[in-house]
């Protein structure tokens, strides 16, 4: 039993892998969110489903993992990070499960929160993107969300180094079969959500065995087209996002924006497909479907989501007050646990040196 989550981005879905990992089946609990709505409880639920490691959804979950919740859907044991999460008053929401062996901890993944892509939407830098640095960036690395005590390291920023490990856990490894039909979309599939889910979900119902290969543009241009400080995520972020998806077989790290006809008997490429979003001219001005439209190999899919990326960057603006409350609220009861861990620790110190006096 795995509880969760708020804003889905490549830190939870590594809870959900290394949940996966520590067991046979992995039901994944979704708590009714209090704070301002980033996505719907519904967008929620949906989000969830679609990540590979998922065999289960528990619906309006309960915030406080008891034993009875454990035994109710006959699971071992539960997971969660290593940052601690608070009843209102100050209880540890996992102190049931702990005090009988029934908890399990996953660390927490460096480099990224909710509180870290929220900033980068609220600051508009592009110190985030692959190669690049900036001091504005790094005022908000320090700032964003910070209480007046200082920062707490589970909801305080961090810097995202990519491994190849990394991608190792999240791909999944398999090579198209006979008889599969091999589609490939291009995108930014940035802040990977419930509209990219519904599209790529329309992709996979168009063949009985798809394999559907991703193409992800690189931050460099996928800026040029969007403008901006898009994207919000970078390009390595984003791949993980990609892959942890079960309708996703692979992904182009850096995909060319024009789909050339090399690409295409590289992949031995069946079918492309682009939503109805709208689609940019390349550097040269011109469509960079052009020659799969020319092979007879293109298709516009409407998956019925008109959800996009620009959408929930204006959520999170449109509630950037209650957002940064939020954050400086959390942070602050963190700050008070830790503080009370050390207070403890120092005491039981000092009576083992009484003890040995």
């Amino acid at each position: 039993f795995c509880p969760g989550y708020d804003m889905v981005h490549y830190g939870t879905l590594q809870s959900a892998e290394t949940g996966e990992g520590y067991g046979d089946y992995l039901i994944v609990g979704i708590s009714k969110h209090k704070g301002p709505p980033v996505f719907t409880q519904q967008e929620r639920y949906k989000m969830v489903r679609a990540i590979k490691w998922v065999d289960e959804l528990v619906e309006g979950a309960p915030y406080v993992t008891t034993l009875q919740t454990l035994d109710k859907y006959s699971c071992d044991f539960c997971v969660h990070g290593d940052d601690i999460t608070l009843t209102v008053d100050g209880k540890d929401t996992y102190e049931d499960v702990k005090k009988t062996g029934r908890y399990r901890e996953c660390n927490r993944t460096q480099g990224v929160s909710t509180t870290d892509l929220v900033g980068r939407m609220l600051l508009m830098t592009k110190a985030h993107h692959s190669n690049i640095a900036s001091s504005d960036y790094q005022q908000h690395t320090d700032n964003f969300g910070k209480g007046p005590r200082g920062s707490s390291p589970w909801t305080g920023v961090s810097q995202f180094l990519q491994t190849s490990q990394k991608i190792i856990q999240f791909a999944s490894g398999q090579e198209p079969q006979p008889g599969d039909t091999i589609i490939y979309v291009a995108g930014a599939f940035d802040l990977f959500h419930i509209g990219h889910v519904d599209f790529l979900e329309a992709v996979h119902k168009l063949s009985e065995k798809p394999y559907i290969i991703v193409g992800l543009h690189f931050d460099q241009e996928v800026n040029r087209y969007k403008g901006k400080n898009y994207p919000i995520m970078n390009i390595h972020e984003r791949t993980l996002s990609v892959l942890a998806c079960r309708h996703v077989s692979e992904v182009v790290i850096g995909a060319p924006y024009t789909i050339t006809k090399d690409l295409l008997d590289h992949f031995k490429v069946d079918l492309v497909c682009h939503g109805k979003t709208e689609v940019f001219p390349d550097r040269g001005g011109y469509d960079p479907y052009a020659v799969p439209k020319k092979k007879g190999i293109f298709r516009t899919v409407d998956s019925g989501n008109s959800l996009t990326t620009d959408n929930i960057v204006q959520r999170i603006i449109k509630n950037r007050l209650l957002y940064e409350a939020r954050n400086q609220k959390k942070e602050a009861k963190e700050l008070a646990v830790i503080q009370a861990i050390k207070s403890r620790e120092e005491e039981k110190a000092k009576e083992r040196t009484q003890a040995v006096a």
